[in-house]
């Protein structure tokens, strides 16, 4: 058994940011993280994510002259969001983030030496529901890796150093409460193959969401939401490690856990390059030009999908579908100019800040990504010509359901109304384009007028595409101190939950869909909050000691 004042349970941003922010400012605290996984993997899955963050009222917005501010974001995040009467605190949440979001996210990470690319993007317009009314979202300029690396690097040379302890292959298993207190934690070293325990005054659960779980996520997937996807029909582009243990371990002592069914899935997922463990998924940005067919080969419709505007709603379409997934038709001229893989290892000039590769990839086309995932993805297909693109479709299903005559027909239907003068054009996939390309980020990245079926602009490509499941908008309840909350609404002392195991903060701040760019930030937010209690707690408990140890750093330094 070994002690410890505060224990962090997980090693991800939120995780990170919690240490730091407790050595730089509690002068005192012993600090002890444990995490499942090895040491090169700390960070998480902030380690291979893309570094998107909805900021607001931003110097990148203001150069832009991007009007913004706490009021116009609120406004949208309660459209998309639709808390109920009893969201008390996801909504409470919302308010603090787009209050906070540029002083204490932005600012903070500016000060620790961290950039974003200057453009600002637009995603979540919303569809039927009004999303985002301005852009706001910002790509941090090395990815959501150079952050890890940066935060690991300061925690590491950091001169209180010495008061962090780090654990890894280190399991959680349950946490103590006495009196309604937290005392310690008890899990499983995976390393040594043997039990541990640690008595502390304080726990920091940041273990992540449950969607790296598929057999959970599938448990708590609502059907008034939506189907719940099939095996076979649901991809992990989370990890496996986020399985929801810290979410039961924080039930088990009186805690509440709210809107798991609430999740930021996506619905063009594809299998992955390199994968790690079962089911393992990469997450698209879909090509705006290519049209969405279902599995015979029938454009999806009365309305046409196209991203960017309401991914909640394209998930719920496509699990809609009699086999819940779908194709995406186009050629690889429109492939180089649109498509985009979410996360750092699919985005190495930003990852690895080359500036002049980056404006390269923008205004050329990003081929070598297109011959990346053509020759290594196995859902991408391509053919010559339609016949030999559906036959190659069907034997990657090993199922006869695409037909040609309905791949035909959508196909030449597009390209009929694309040649047509624009005044004419009457498809309401041409429209929302048109209406994206006026932002200039889009307009650098879709195609204003260009046809499927070009021969100037083959191969063709069909690319099969899945629900991936992603993160948990649900979670453990927690107070604006990211505190846990009892089934009483009470908070359980000494008990703290942040990042995606928080729901980004009140078991839910997000509500049903996020204006996208709420994660990371949101795991900064709830791990700073965390930390500032922990400190001020400290501060009202410790000032005798506190003078005592004041006095013995003045007496050596005499």
């Amino acid at each position: 058994m070994s002690k410890s004042e505060v224990v962090i349970v997980g090693s991800g941003i939120a995780g990170i940011v919690a240490a730091l922010e407790l050595l730089e400012n509690d002068q005192q605290c012993q600090i002890t993280m444990i995490d499942r996984d090895e040491a090169k993997k700390m960070g998480g899955l902030a380690r291979s994510a893309f570094g998107g963050m909805a900021l607001i009222d931003t110097p990148e917005q203001q150069r832009m002259k991007i009007k913004d501010s706490p009021d116009i974001a609120l406004k949208d995040w309660l459209s998309f969001a639709e808390f109920s009467e009893s969201d008390y605190w996801p909504r409470r949440w919302a308010e603090f983030y787009v209050e906070r979001s540029r002083r204490d996210v932005y600012d903070w990470m500016k000060a620790k030496g961290i950039h974003f690319i200057p453009a600002v993007n637009w995603t979540e317009r919303g569809d039927y529901t009004p999303g985002n009314s301005v852009p706001r979202y910002h790509v941090i300029w090395g990815t959501s890796q150079h952050l890890v690396e940066t935060l690991i690097q300061k925690l590491q040379n950091h001169p209180q150093q010495q008061r962090l302890q780090m654990l890894f292959r280190h399991r959680l298993d349950s946490l103590q409460v006495q009196q309604g207190k937290v005392t310690g934690i008890k899990g499983f070293d995976e390393h040594n193959q043997r039990d541990f325990e640690i008595t502390c005054d304080r726990v920091i659960v940041a273990t992540g969401g449950i969607n790296g779980s598929l057999d959970r996520v599938r448990r708590v997937w609502s059907d008034a939401i939506s189907p719940v996807p099939r095996a076979g029909k649901l991809l992990n582009g989370c990890h496996p490690y986020c399985d929801g243990r810290g979410h039961d371990a924080v039930t088990a002592v009186g805690g509440k856990v709210t809107r798991l069914e609430h999740m930021w899935n996506y619905a063009a997922g594809v299998a992955h390059t390199d994968p790690k463990f079962s089911e393992h998924g990469l997450s698209l940005i879909p090509p705006k030009t290519a049209l969405w067919l279902d599995s015979s080969g029938k454009r999806i419709g009365p309305k046409p999908l196209i991203t960017a505007f309401d991914t909640h709603d394209l998930c719920k379409a496509i699990a809609e579908l009699p086999d819940q997934y779908s194709w995406q038709l186009l050629n690889l001229k429109i492939c180089e100019k649109e498509l985009a893989v979410s996360g750092a290892q699919h985005n190495p000039n930003i990852r690895d800040r080359n500036i002049l590769a980056f404006i390269k990839d923008i205004l050329l086309g990003n081929k070598w990504l297109a011959k990346e995932m053509i020759d290594h993805c196995p859902d991408f297909i391509t053919g010559n010509n339609l016949a030999e693109l559906v036959d190659n479709m069907n034997q990657l299903t090993g199922e006869d359901k695409v037909r040609l005559s309905d791949v035909r027909h959508a196909a030449e239907a597009w390209d009929h109304q694309i040649n047509l003068p624009e005044k004419f054009q009457n498809d309401e996939q041409l429209r929302r384009i048109k209406h994206l390309r006026q932002w200039k980020g889009d307009k650098l990245r879709t195609c204003k007028k260009q046809t499927i079926l070009d021969p100037k602009a083959g191969p063709l490509i069909a690319i099969r595409e899945r629900i991936i499941s992603r993160k948990s908008l649900g979670g453990i309840q927690t107070d604006l101190d990211s505190q846990v909350l009892n089934i009483q609404g009470q908070p359980i002392e000494g008990l703290y939950a942040v990042g995606e195991a928080a729901g980004f903060g009140g078991g839910g701040a997000s509500g049903k869909r996020s204006l996208e760019g709420t994660f990371l930030s949101g795991c900064i937010l709830t791990a700073r909050q965390a930390a500032k209690h922990i400190v001020n707690s400290d501060l009202s408990e410790r000032p005798i000691n506190r003078q005592v140890s004041a006095e013995k750093e003045l007496a050596a330094e005499i």
